[in-house]
């Protein structure tokens, strides 16, 4: 099953660290951020998983919820948050979703359907495309997917989860668009979708034009 931007994120119930969830139930009004992990005790993601625990109150800021899954039992998560929190400098403080049958690994398009066997049997290489991160919005739609290899870091802050989730939050609530390398507070594009006479009742001020398509007005404020 290939997952894409606005499907409805697999629902599913499961056994995490911080108690059992359904997963749309968990997200409730809130966004969240599901990212995925081959194999615990693995070098690049103890370093993720850390910096994730550090980041944590900008998520709370934006009410985005963290969430994390890696294909092993959850009392090996148990035992890896020791060994984030002495290498890092801080514990995972969001749920860690246990997997070890891999339905959800293999209902997220993670894993091909035909993967099958003992999660604890299995090398990270076995699940070497279990590294994504997912966005999902309170309407319980995917709206980013990135994937990255085992051998790269992810980077949760600025371009590739916290500036996204800004221009997501903002596009959800405005009919604007955001430019290439846009960050918080600058200016955006009027979407492609609104007629100049609809954009003039919310912008009655204009725009910059430098074409017609471009259409250039400041960051609206809620």
């Amino acid at each position: 099953m290939s997952l894409q931007i606005n499907d409805v994120a697999p629902d599913f119930e499961a056994e995490t660290t911080e108690g059992r969830i359904r997963f749309h139930d968990w997200i409730g009004d809130s966004w969240a951020v599901l990212f995925s992990h081959p194999k615990n005790f693995t070098p690049v993601c103890t370093t993720e998983l850390g910096y994730m625990a550090k980041l944590k109150p900008e998520f709370d800021r934006r009410n985005v919820k963290i969430i994390g899954l890696s294909v092993d039992p959850l009392d090996r998560h148990s035992a890896w948050a020791k060994d984030i929190e002495e290498t890092q400098g801080f514990a995972p403080n969001y749920p860690m979703i246990a997997d070890p049958d891999l339905s959800i690994s293999k209902a997220w398009g993670m894993l091909p359907a035909s993967a099958n066997g003992d999660a604890s049997k299995r090398t990270a290489a076995d699940n070497q495309t279990v590294r994504n991160v997912f966005v999902v919005g309170p309407d319980k739609k995917i709206k980013l997917i990135l994937v990255y290899p085992m051998t790269t870091g992810r980077n949760f802050d600025e371009v590739q989860v916290l500036r996204v989730v800004d221009s997501l939050q903002l596009t959800a609530r405005h009919k604007v668009a955001t430019p290439v390398n846009w960050k918080q507070g600058e200016d955006v594009i009027i979407a492609g979708s609104v007629t100049d006479d609809d954009a003039r009742k919310t912008y009655p001020r204009g725009w910059k034009a430098p074409r017609p398509y471009i259409r250039i007005v400041p960051q609206p404020r809620d």
